[in-house]
């Protein structure tokens, strides 16, 4: 396990407890932290996803779409 995959799994727990502890310690109302969550959860869950694609290796989206070139001679590498 990579380091990075572990403090993404940290992050993961604590982000719930904290949550909870907002709730319950600072008595903070279960709707406010919900729709907070709720506003959150898209732009959060993008950055997440895309920092753990690796670009180097990516397809370009329109790279499906383009035919591959036959090339006279058969396949020379």
């Amino acid at each position: 396990m990579t380091r990075k995959h572990m403090l993404l799994m940290l992050l993961c727990c604590l982000v719930p407890i904290g949550a909870l502890a907002a709730i319950f310690v600072l008595q903070i109302p279960t709707n406010t932290v919900l729709i907070a969550a709720l506003v959150l959860l898209c732009p959060l869950s993008h950055f997440l996803f895309m920092g753990s694609m690796d670009h180097d290796n990516a397809v370009p989206a329109h790279e499906h779409l383009i035919a591959p070139v036959e090339r006279p001679g058969g396949s020379e590498g």
